[in-house]
C-alpha cells in the first residue's frame, strides 16, 4: 500500500517539477522577456481568462477569472475559478499565493498553489497604461494566458497578443479561446 502511494504521489509530482523540460513544453529561458515594470497594485483585481495553451488543471472550464488581491505581508492572493463545461457545470476554484522573489524584476512572479510547489508567473505583455489586458507564461512554451479586465477583448488587441506569442515561438495553433458566457460574473 505504502508503495502504491508513493508511485501516486510520484506520478503527480513529477511533471511539475520537470515543467520547464524539453519533453514538457521546452524552457522559455531568456527567449520571452518580460514587460519591464508592473505596477502591483494596479494588476491586482479581476482578470477574465481570454484565451490560453490548454492545461490538465484548467480543462473544459468556462468563464474562467483569475483574481489578485495584494495581501499586507506584501504577498498575492491568487483565485482561479469558472465552471465545468457550461455555466450550470460544476464551479471549480483554487486559491494560491503569489510573490515577488527579485524586486528588480516584478513581472517575474513565483505562484504556489500547493505547499513546497511553485511555479514561474511572467508577465509578458500589458497594457502598461490602463492595466486593460496582460499576457502571462510559466516557465516554458506550454502555458501561455491571454487576459483582460473584461469578458472580451478587441480582436485588434487580441490579434497582436497572438503574433507576439508565436514571434517568441508559442504554437498558436494550440491556443484556444475561453468561453465567457456566464451572465453573473464570477
Amino acid at each position: 500500500m505504502k508503495k502504491k502511494i508513493i508511485l501516486i504521489i510520484m506520478i503527480v509530482l513529477v511533471p511539475i517539477f520537470l515543467e520547464g523540460c524539453f519533453l514538457f513544453g521546452g524552457s522559455i529561458g531568456d527567449t520571452v522577456p518580460v514587460v519591464d515594470f508592473v505596477d502591483l497594485e494596479k494588476y491586482a483585481g479581476k482578470w477574465y481568462e481570454i484565451s490560453s495553451l490548454p492545461t490538465w488543471f484548467a480543462k473544459n472550464l468556462v468563464c474562467v477569472t483569475a483574481t489578485y488581491t495584494l495581501l499586507e505581508n506584501g504577498k498575492i492572493e491568487v483565485l482561479n475559478q469558472g465552471y465545468k463545461d457550461s455555466p450550470e457545470g460544476k464551479f471549480d476554484s483554487i486559491t494560491g499565493t503569489a510573490w515577488v522573489p527579485d524586486p528588480n524584476e516584478p513581472a517575474r512572479l513565483k505562484v504556489s498553489f500547493f505547499p513546497l510547489i511553485s511555479s514561474q508567473y511572467n508577465i509578458i505583455a500589458l497594457d502598461e497604461e490602463n492595466y486593460t489586458y496582460a499576457m502571462v507564461t510559466g516557465s516554458s512554451y506550454k502555458y501561455l494566458w491571454i487576459l483582460s479586465r473584461t469578458p472580451q477583448m478587441d480582436p485588434t488587441i487580441y490579434d497582436g497578443l497572438v503574433q507576439q506569442a508565436e514571434d517568441w515561438g508559442y504554437d498558436i495553433s494550440e491556443l484556444k479561446m475561453t468561453p465567457q458566457i456566464c451572465l453573473e460574473t464570477i
